[in-house]
């Protein structure tokens, strides 16, 4: 287990090494600055800005002051808000850096505020994709070759097939105009979470389904499976018992990336629904050349996917003794 931790660990370090190098010479690669759009500001305003954020430095140098806490040169004038230091301490401190765009606030403050809403609006979704997913994928199995498995899987198709936004715009036009149960847009209550989960939940409920159908299909046909039904114990214990964890082991490799996706938020449903979350602040970071919040948005999904994708691997051996920590 030690041995497992100490490897991932390291491999997580270098993956994070090169995503953040790979993202901060992209960003700095497309034409324009965070401030280019700012056509009203005179040149002196916007000169001073760029050294207020050190972007009048050489490339290597503004990577270099962006890793780590090092002391490479002085602050833009004190006019401007300048102590004579460096403007933010750098990534291996914890610290992502001041917004471009929004000057009042770091970059940790926007994901602090933020990522709240998206951990909430993903939790809604991932109870529905993970409940409604492997409730029906269970039923599939049970009735394979039946009318319910054939209707089951249809419309997990469905599921799969259609974007979250026509199934977000199906949900508005049923449940929020048509029967007016739920509020169509907004943010406060846990009436708001529910058609926007529904719809970010849907896609991933589908894809859960087919992935347990397949599992508990191919786990059912076991010796030790049918062994137990042998044995004469109830057909729900086999199932819970015996059945289920392993059946479900393609279910939680599935759940990996998709959680770390479902609880980073979708652009498209936060904006359908207009839900302050970290989608939103993704995108509009990188049309706005805000170049350390998306960086930072970035660095959120790369450390969700990798500690899920370790989380997986060790409830996969909790589920099936018979997997290694390697092969998991």
């Amino acid at each position: 287990m030690r041995r497992f931790l100490l490897r991932r660990l390291a491999w997580f370090a270098l993956t994070l090494w090169a995503v953040v190098t790979v993202s901060f010479v992209l960003m700095r690669s497309v034409r324009g600055g965070p401030f280019s759009a700012e056509r009203s500001l005179p040149m002196e305003v916007e000169a001073s800005l760029r050294a207020r954020y050190h972007l009048d430095w050489p490339l290597w140098k503004q990577y270099l002051a962006y890793l780590g806490p090092l002391e490479l040169g002085p602050r833009a004038p004190t006019f401007l808000g300048g102590d004579g230091s460096d403007p933010f301490g750098g990534v291996l401190a914890g610290d992502l850096g001041p917004s471009y765009k929004y000057r009042d606030f770091t970059v940790n403050d926007v994901l602090a505020q933020s990522l709240p809403i998206s951990l909430a609006l993903g939790s809604v979704s991932l109870f529905f994709a993970v409940g409604l997913g492997v409730a029906s994928g269970i039923v599939s199995a049970l009735r394979r070759g039946g009318f319910l498995d054939f209707a089951l899987r249809l419309l997990a198709t469905l599921g799969i097939a259609l974007p979250n936004f026509v199934v977000a715009s199906l949900a508005i036009l049923l449940f929020a105009i048509t029967f007016p149960v739920f509020p169509v847009a907004g943010w406060g209550s846990l009436r708001h979470l529910v058609l926007p989960g529904l719809a970010l939940g849907a896609p991933f409920a589908a894809y859960v389904s087919r992935l347990t159908r397949t599992g508990l299909v191919e786990v059912l046909s076991q010796d030790y499976v049918r062994t137990a039904v042998a044995k004469g114990l109830p057909p729900w214990l086999v199932l819970w018992r015996h059945a289920l964890p392993a059946g479900c082991l393609p279910v939680l490799t599935y759940l990996g990336p998709a959680t770390a996706g479902i609880l980073t938020g979708s652009l498209v449903i936060e904006r359908i629904f207009a839900i302050p979350g970290t989608g939103s602040h993704f995108v509009n970071s990188a049309l706005n050349r805000d170049y350390t919040l998306c960086m930072g948005v970035t660095i959120l999904y790369t450390v969700l996917v990798y500690a899920l994708n370790t989380l997986v691997d060790l409830v996969s051996t909790w589920l099936d003794p018979r997997l290694s920590l390697e092969e998991a």
